[in-house]
């Protein structure tokens, strides 16, 4: 890459750290694979393809990505994933003792870290909670505009007929405005109850329990399973995970980041 091409620029002599190096930090590869992933011009920074080896970058404002997945290569930032226990609170700390999110992250808060929650979950509800640092990441990630969806299993009253999927899916109209899910799939129908799974992007205040409730099937529990890439899986309530890099990458990718 010459000096005068667009995008990343030469850092002078001795600054910054060898793009191998931060590369192998970040976990991607070895050295030695890093290297040869340069050469195959699989790495790119601030959008230009690099293929010098010994490119000396500032981790801290450059942006790299491998095979177009953004790498994430700042030290500092933290991505973690929470299976929040039902009756636990969305917020750092609650006035009235109940037992909280902060809670769980206690020791990341009071070692400096400033976590932000990625949406949140009322009491009741149960499931993935997306925690970060990275306020740009969370901002977005809650943005309506860019669209992440998320998956919920709802146990709900009633036998849940097929037809529903296609009326929620048409929309339903809501005390606020009308609201409909990308998804709906009916998982069991037993004895006066159904399990059904939403997909939907849609941020606002208990709406898969309000979308729900309009169709004549009130929720008697919920659990948010996924966020865009993001997977739930079998982490236990109570638990953090950190994401992993396809994740991590994955998530910055869908908010254009």
């Amino acid at each position: 890459m010459e000096p005068d091409e667009p995008g990343h620029e030469k850092m002078p002599w001795g600054e910054g750290e060898r793009l191998q190096k931060v590369l192998a930090k970040a976990g991607v590869a070895s050295r030695r694979a890093a290297e040869e992933m340069i050469d195959q011009g699989r790495v790119e920074v601030d959008g230009i393809i690099v293929r010098e080896q010994g490119l000396r970058i500032d981790p801290e404002n450059a942006v790299v990505r491998v095979d177009g997945i953004r790498v994430v290569v700042r030290e500092e930032l933290v991505h973690l994933a929470l299976n929040k226990p039902k009756g636990w609170q969305s917020t750092m700390s609650d006035d009235l003792g109940r037992p909280c999110v902060g809670d769980i992250v206690a020791e990341r808060v009071a070692a400096g870290q400033r976590l932000f929650h990625v949406g949140r979950l009322d009491a009741d509800t149960e499931g993935l909670l997306l925690l970060t640092n990275d306020g740009d990441l969370a901002h977005r990630l809650m943005h309506p505009s860019y669209q992440v969806s998320k998956t919920y299993l709802a146990t709900v009253q009633g036998e849940v007929h097929r037809s529903i999927g296609k009326i929620l899916r048409d929309g339903v109209e809501l005390e606020d405005g009308p609201a409909s899910v990308d998804k709906f799939q009916v998982l069991e129908v037993d004895a006066g109850r159904s399990l059904v799974k939403v997909v939907l992007h849609e941020g606002r205040k208990h709406i898969v329990r309000r979308l729900l409730d309009a169709v004549g099937h009130p929720v008697t529990r919920l659990v948010r399973t996924h966020i865009g890439p993001v997977v739930l899986a079998d982490q236990r309530p109570g638990t953090l995970r950190v994401l992993g890099r396809d994740e991590i990458g994955k998530l910055y990718e869908a908010v254009s980041l």
